[in-house]
């Protein structure tokens, strides 16, 4: 018997996650971190559109919206001259745009978030060693009384940082380098009159070469920023590698910190303006290193975000590709802890997530190292990229094949927002993305033909049994068709917006995975595809 169905080691925003939408399926979960208290820093400020929408899916948009600032894109000097500037603009129908939000803020709405689901994070808590066998993870825990205690679950989910105790446990790689450049942050008020929203990037170049740089990221707050730049020599660590040969993040508590001196400095340098720095929140040395695993878990013992992938900050990818790492796992083992995951689901944890870990250390690394400009995408498909709208699983064993060509969305792509939906009893307007809300799989059953509705329950009903219930399904009709007697909820499709997202076509069944990835495409809804894809994943 076990005590737990699943333990995650540490509390920032990606073990947060894993255990909110764990808790919220149901699934028994402590989350244990060694921090007596969330730290005050804004680390990981950056959040992106995709990050909004994964935070839509699981409930908790409306506090983030409310807590976040825009971050309408990057003013740019060299030199003291205004280079060109860039604003972050994505197409219509992405229903959020770039955001900045200090890292302890998002681990409040999502501590929030987990209290509502019942949880709570056990402070002072430590996961010390594992091991594991064929059917449960033995874990040992040191507590906050400087004891120990032992306890026994079915899976282990390390979000414990870039010296990660669960990889190393695992025995995995952790294959990469240290840039050799030491930094220093400060979380910062300046009174210049620069455009609100707008983070700058000021350097000085000689011969060519860049020697100085500031960068500054807004935060919310009046005039307030979150600074980066070299480090000066008397503040320098000089660290070679910390515990685990691994030199990344902020430094510890010994050595010296920076001052508002030391940031006034270099806006008296860099800054496009003068002005005058103020009201220092907080200020630390960081180094950054580029790695990633040689595998995201092994047996049940499972690794995300920073255990799993660090790279340079550029374009704020970090924290937003762990929170979707810990997105794309929990359902899959919510599903292995009720017995209904299909022999290869937990497995694509892996092959989904470790090709998106490696294609954004090698970007973030390529453009710290070359600038923004040694992308080869051309603006547009650079700016999706950047807010992570591109991650796709095509190709991977858990979601259907593409045999036919559509103008929408491919299985394995992101399954896109659209507007304009109506309710029978609605007299407003909803978008897809509230249908979806607080859901696992959901069938969408498309038809602008009243013959294509003939199928439509009973295709719902045999893909609800073969997901063990773990599915919902609603039918969208075309603008003119009547509205059916169906046993299945129906919407319209008012403004014929989700015909053109999708490109779908009458009759059509798309399926829509719990972390907002298009599963399958088949068509007629009652093809026997379905539910044998379903049976793949969920286990017979």
């Amino acid at each position: 018997m076990v005590d737990v169905d699943v333990l995650v080691a540490g509390a920032g925003p990606v073990g947060l996650t894993a255990a909110c939408e764990l808790r919220r399926r149901g699934v028994s979960c402590r989350v244990v971190d060694r921090l007596p208290e969330r730290l005050p820093y804004a680390r990981a400020v950056g959040v992106q559109p995709r990050t909004l929408e994964v935070w839509d899916r699981m409930g908790v948009i409306r506090e983030a919206l409310e807590a976040a600032v825009p971050l309408k894109g990057q003013l740019l000097y060299v030199n003291g001259e205004q280079g060109p500037r860039i604003d972050l603009e994505l197409p219509p129908d992405v229903p959020y745009g770039f955001a900045a939000l200090p890292q302890y803020e998002t681990e409040r709405l999502l501590e929030d978030l987990l209290r509502r689901w019942g949880g709570h994070v056990e402070r002072e808590t430590e996961l010390v060693s594992f091991e594991q066998d064929s059917d449960e993870v033995r874990i040992v825990l040191s507590l906050p009384s400087g004891g120990t205690r032992e306890l026994t679950a079915r899976y282990l989910v390390g979000c414990d940082g870039a010296h990660s105790a669960v990889r190393k446990g695992l025995g995995l790689t952790f294959e990469g380098a240290a840039l050799p450049e030491e930094y220093m942050l400060g979380d910062v008020e300046v009174d210049w009159d620069l455009p609100a929203g707008y983070g700058i990037r000021a350097s000085r170049t000689v011969d060519g070469r860049t020697d100085d740089v500031l960068v500054c990221i807004p935060l919310p707050g009046d005039h307030r920023y979150r600074m980066s730049m070299a480090t000066p020599p008397e503040l320098s660590r000089a660290r070679q590698g910390d515990v685990g040969g691994v030199a990344h993040g902020l430094s510890g508590e010994h050595g010296p910190v920076p001052g508002v001196e030391h940031i006034q400095a270099v806006l008296d340098r860099l800054s496009p303006c003068p002005t005058t720095a103020s009201s220092l929140r907080w200020s630390s040395v960081f180094r950054i290193s580029h790695r990633i695993v040689d595998r995201y878990g092994r047996g049940r013992v499972f690794v995300a975000g920073d255990a799993a992938h660090i790279h340079p900050p550029t374009g704020a990818q970090g924290m937003n590709t762990g929170v979707q790492d810990a997105f794309n796992l929990a359902w899959k083992l919510a599903a292995a802890t009720r017995g209904h995951a299909g022999p290869g689901l937990l497995e694509s944890y892996d092959a989904e997530r470790r090709p998106v870990g490696e294609e954004v250390v090698a970007r973030t690394l390529r453009h710290a190292r070359s600038g923004l400009q040694a992308d080869p995408d051309d603006p547009a498909t650079m700016m999706l990229r950047e807010a992570q709208l591109l991650v796709g699983y095509r190709g991977s064993a858990v979601v259907g094949p593409d045999g036919t060509r559509h103008d929408g969305p491919a299985p394995g792509d992101r399954a896109p927002d659209c507007g304009g939906l109506l309710y029978s009893l609605g007299t407003f307007p909803v978008r897809l993305f509230t249908l979806l809300r607080e859901r696992d799989h959901i069938l969408l059953l498309y038809a602008d033909h009243e013959d294509q509705l003939v199928s439509f329950d009973e295709a719902a009903a045999a893909a609800a049994e073969a997901a063990h219930g773990l599915l919902n399904a609603c039918a969208v009709l075309a603008p003119k068709l009547a509205r059916p007697a169906l046993c299945l909820p129906t919407v319209r499709d008012g403004l014929d917006e989700f015909r053109r997202v999708y490109g779908a076509r009458g009759g059509e069944a798309l399926l829509v995975r719990p972390d907002g990835h298009l599963g399958l495409r088949v068509t007629p809804a009652s093809s026997p595809e379905l539910p044998a894809h379903l049976a793949m994943l969920f286990g017979r």
